[in-house]
């Protein structure tokens, strides 16, 4: 099988394609053969040594496919359904993979597999930031920075469901209008203007409870400024480089504030909590409250273009690989 695999980390040139066995399914575990492949920021870490992983090593997270086959035990799946999962193990890369069967869902009726790989990651970490890391309420004002990104443009619609008005970044103005379009009541376009300074005016000095930061480093600040009294700063990303250290202090002296750095892993630890979080992603999706935009498609071996593209800042939706 064709897969893409790195042996040294760095930037997109050491991603190469290569030829490997067709792995076999182990007792728990399920054989997927894919039809799209997720390209996420947590693969562009993998790659780059931020997030470390033993070399070498394949990459990805999350795909979508056709069970090929099951291990012993499994019960979850047959051969022939169609599933998809998002937290690994590495090697998405690939036109088959072996992930355990308690980690997939069974895509329903009306998700394919393109909405299946690009979805799953990226909507149930909205599920779990809009839902449980801060329940946002209707009536809330909130802040989502890279609003035309993947996960970003799902928040956006769900926080909108959800009755909240919505504050959204953006890079440039053609993503400013993407967030409009997607239901965001204001943008910000956070390299040309003051983010804080914005958030204050519109909130009328109070500033917003929640804050949903996947940018990092180019926001940390603007994203302190722009919380109220005890609001929450939530830290979900590093797209332009990790955030910097800083004193705890900071915290209280910008009005109690709480800073989380939370992981999807541990929202969706256990079966149940992976089944219900994807649940409700998919039915958000089946109400055509949340429509899910893949807005590129890439040849599986051209993986080092789709990163490219990715850090680039020139994807809008959800980017996949195709097998």
């Amino acid at each position: 099988m064709k897969a893409i695999r790195f042996e040294t980390t760095g930037g997109p040139e050491v991603l190469q394609v290569v030829d490997l066995a067709t792995p076999e399914p182990k007792a728990g575990e399920v054989l997927v053969r894919h039809q799209a492949v997720g390209v996420n920021f947590i693969d562009t870490y993998h790659r780059s040594g931020l997030y470390p992983v033993k070399l070498p090593s394949g990459l990805g997270m999350e795909a979508a496919g056709v069970v090929e086959s099951v291990g012993e035990g499994v019960t979850r799946f047959k051969a022939g359904d169609l599933i998809a999962y998002a937290s690994g193990p590495l090697g998405a890369y690939s036109q088959f993979h072996v992930v355990k069967a308690d980690r997939a869902v069974k895509l329903p009726a009306g998700v394919d597999a393109n909405q299946g790989a690009a979805a799953l990651l990226k909507g149930m970490t909205a599920e779990f930031l809009l839902r449980r890391c801060y329940p946002v309420k209707a009536g809330e004002t909130i802040l989502i920075h890279a609003a035309a990104g993947g996960v970003g443009s799902i928040a956006v619609q769900w926080a909108k469901h959800l009755g909240a008005t919505v504050i959204a970044t953006a890079g440039s103005e053609a993503k400013a209008q993407r967030a409009r379009d997607l239901g965001a009541d204001h943008v910000i376009l956070y390299r040309d203007q003051d983010v804080a300074a914005e958030v204050r005016r519109l909130t009328d000095g109070k500033g917003v409870p929640v804050a949903y930061d996947s940018v990092g480093a180019a926001t940390f600040e603007g994203t302190l400024g722009s919380l109220a009294r005890r609001g929450l700063f939530v830290s979900f990303g590093n797209a332009s480089g990790p955030v910097p250290p800083f004193p705890p202090a900071r915290l209280a002296a910008a009005g109690s504030l709480f800073f989380t750095r939370p992981t999807m892993g541990d929202y969706q630890a256990t079966t149940p909590e992976l089944d219900a979080s994807a649940q409700a992603l998919f039915e958000v999706i089946a109400s055509g409250v949340v429509k899910i935009d893949i807005g590129q498609t890439f040849p599986l071996a051209q993986a080092r273009a789709a990163h490219e593209a990715l850090e680039g800042r020139d994807t809008v939706g959800a980017s996949l690989l195709i097998p």
